[in-house]
């Protein structure tokens, strides 16, 4: 049995962050209608890489999903969508705010078909404050908030992260709000609008630069491969590449210099007594620790730390995580038939539960797959559902419907 299953979304959004999060509800077992333009689809399916004409973009964000191309600016698709709604515990769209009020399926347009709904907005800013009618994307979230202020080398250009880390933090967020008021509706019967923002959602991750601030005005900047307030945690050079290195605590930094690195005068080195002194001398401390580990490689000082029991790890590419014992193991990634592209390998999963596993289900839909199939449902007959396709209604998998 799946954790969530009875749970039925009405998925409106589109890109990365409300499929993320619809993605992992469908993952624990919620079931996820899609609703995309007709011409198209959501538009991360013109985004490549492609294979077979199908975007893989798209394919590792919207499994265990169905498919329906509908024409929302038409009376009869709003008919379709209202039909669905009344249906739905959840509806999640993303977008820009006012927007689905000119379309009336807004959240108080579906309250008063389903008094119960947990209505999910995500958008860049939010559905009110000064800055809600802008437009929200990634990059932009990681300027304003500060992240890229704290990111890089100092003195240098400012970095983003190396993934869209407010998209999929804006999904994630607006996963468990959607669960919490979840929760809430099956104690009370009430639903209620979740609002969720871009770049809010990254704020309360701001731990530690917020404990500096608020306390002493202290500005945080940029680290490049260094930790903002412990020593050394860091990127650290090798015979052969780098390591990240984990002293975050005196018990590691003293396990390291005895066990690893066999120095164990440094613990009493008043440069580096105190994690304090060893960040105020890292400099120092990261030229020192180098200079040992330029003797030999990554794998023999990563195997030298786990005998000590001293948090450490090589730095991977992609193509070394994904194929790393560990994560395959923990069936994190998964292969998946795609009707069009065939074989695919995607990423799994990362909550294991004991008695209610996540699983792919089903590859990410084709554009309009599902969409007779889930009118069908409704009790539209076939002949219904061929004039709907004719009127261009509906999408049930063409390439392009008249408009």
């Amino acid at each position: 049995m799946s954790a969530l299953k009875g749970m039925k979304i009405l998925d409106a959004s589109q890109i990365m962050a409300g499929p993320y999060c619809t993605m992992v509800l469908s993952d624990l077992g919620a079931e996820v209608t899609k609703i995309e333009k007709l011409n198209g689809g959501d538009d991360s399916r013109q985004m490549g890489p492609y294979v077979n004409g199908e975007s893989t973009c798209f394919f590792q964000i919207n499994r265990n999903k169905k498919s329906v191309g509908l024409n929302l600016k038409e009376q009869e698709g709003k008919e379709i969508f209202y039909k669905l709604a009344k249906e739905a515990d959840v509806i999640v769209e993303n977008y820009r705010p006012g927007v689905t009020k000119s379309l009336k399926i807004d959240y108080d347009t579906i309250k008063e078909i389903n008094p119960g709904i947990i209505y999910c907005s995500i958008s860049g800013y939010g559905q009110s404050g000064p800055y809600a009618h802008k437009g929200g994307f990634d990059l932009v979230a990681q300027g304003m908030t500060g992240l890229m202020s704290m990111t890089g080398e100092p003195g240098k250009r400012p970095l983003k992260s190396g993934i869209a880390v407010y998209d999929i933090g804006a999904g994630i967020t607006a996963a468990y709000s959607i669960l919490a008021a979840y929760v809430h509706k099956l104690q009370t019967g009430k639903g209620q609008h979740v609002d969720v923002s871009l770049v809010e959602s990254g704020l309360p991750w701001f731990i530690w630069e917020a404990a500096a601030y608020f306390a002493n005005g202290t500005l945080p900047e940029p680290t490049g491969w260094r930790h903002r307030v412990s020593a050394p945690y860091q990127a650290l050079k090798t015979q052969d590449g780098y390591l990240m290195l984990g002293c975050a605590n005196q018990r590691t930094w003293e396990a390291f210099c005895r066990l690893v690195i066999e120095k164990p005068e440094w613990i009493e080195d008043p440069r580096f007594k105190t994690n304090t002194d060893r960040h105020d001398n890292v400099e120092e401390l990261e030229e020192m620790i180098e200079e040992i580990f330029a003797v030999n490689t990554t794998d023999y000082w990563v195997k030298k730390c786990e005998e000590a029991k001293v948090p450490a790890g090589p730095i991977n590419n992609f193509a070394q995580a994904v194929e790393d014992e560990h994560y395959l193991a923990r069936d994190m990634i998964q292969e998946v038939e795609h009707p069009v592209i065939g074989k695919m390998k995607t990423i799994g999963p990362a909550s294991k539960f004991s008695e209610t596993p996540g699983q792919i289900k089903s590859a990410a839909p084709t554009l309009g797959q599902h969409s007779a199939e889930v009118l069908a449902a409704l009790n539209y007959t076939p002949e219904q559902i061929k004039e709907l396709e004719e009127k261009g209604i509906i999408n049930s998998g063409k390439e392009e419907v008249k408009s």
